[in-house]
């Protein structure tokens, strides 16, 4: 079940719009989703997709339904850059601009769509409208997840993820330089009550926390690499803590990181390494992946002096 608060922003919007937007479904599947009955409005179901909301009105939405759309089809010509596969996972280094599953504006050309064609029996595994995911990446962010290719291995990963077993770095170049050498950002992450489109570090939302290590120091302009370990997976939680400490991301345009003097289409984010056990045989595995040309680019640009 989805649960939130209709913040601020969303104030006077209407129930199916809302309901596309936190369920990440379109307009269509949302306005079936509230006809047939499977989103409550401070308890109550509600049936009227052109209602109006209130800021402060809690929202219920059974995701279970939305299993009812149309399923993703399997499309070989969408590329997947497999790092490891056996009969149990798979790791993919996914590159900038692939989105990982079908969604609102997205209904194909994903990730998952790519792997279906490749390994079908991923189909019955875990949520339908998004077989195999055990966790995802941003368009803008590149690098590494892992997928399960069957229920067992599925329910393990799951498990290991919200324990924290699994470890997920990611390299990051932000604006400024932190003072220590290494850190926690311990803060709770919510919807942006002035712009519903976008998270922020917010009294009420969901604990979070954000490991960081300074791996170099730029001084023209003033920047730095960062190593992050994620010990929980909120939305865009790296982005949001980063631009809440007063570090925002090279190149992210949504948290305040788009500046001209480093100009990135996309921001500086890459899933670096990914490390977990074996769901099934207990080994444990550990997998790298370089940044991406893009990236690269920057990084030796600041090194040369060309970026200055």
């Amino acid at each position: 079940m989805i649960h939130e608060e209709i913040p601020p922003a969303l104030d006077g919007e209407r129930l199916d719009r809302v309901v596309s937007l936190l369920a990440d479904v379109t307009r269509t599947v949302a306005a079936q989703l509230v006809a047939d009955g499977h989103v409550s409005l401070d308890g109550e179901p509600s049936v009227i997709g052109k209602l109006r909301l209130r800021a402060g009105q809690s929202i219920e939405i059974d995701e279970t339904a939305i299993a009812l759309a149309p399923l993703p089809q399997a499309e070989p010509s969408v590329p997947c850059n497999i790092v490891y596969d056996d009969s149990d996972v798979i790791v993919v280094n996914k590159p900038v601009g692939q989105v990982v599953h079908p969604g609102a504006g997205n209904p194909n050309g994903t990730l998952v769509n790519g792997l279906l064609a490749r390994y079908p029996e991923i189909a019955s595994v875990g949520e339908a409208a998004r077989p195999g995911i055990v966790h995802r990446l941003d368009i803008g962010t590149s690098g590494l997840l892992v997928v399960a290719r069957t229920a067992r291995a599925y329910e393990v990963l799951v498990d290991a993820l919200s324990h924290r077993d699994v470890v997920r770095e990611y390299l990051t170049l932000v604006w400024g330089q932190p003072e220590s050498s290494n850190g926690v950002i311990d803060a709770p992450i919510g919807r942006d009550p002035r712009d519903p489109l976008k998270m922020a570090v917010v009294a009420g939302g969901r604990a979070s926390r954000t490991r960081f290590e300074v791996v170099e120091r730029f001084g023209r302009p003033k920047v730095s690499l960062l190593r992050c370990r994620l010990e929980t997976g909120r939305t865009h939680q790296i982005r949001v803590h980063l631009e809440g400490a007063g570090f925002p991301v090279v190149g992210d345009a949504t948290y305040g990181g788009a500046r001209s003097q480093i100009r990135l289409a996309r921001p500086f984010l890459h899933a670096a390494h990914l490390e977990f056990d074996h769901p099934v045989t207990g080994q444990h595995l550990g997998f790298d992946a370089p940044l991406p040309d893009d990236l690269q680019r920057i990084i030796e640009g600041l090194h040369s002096g060309e970026i200055s």
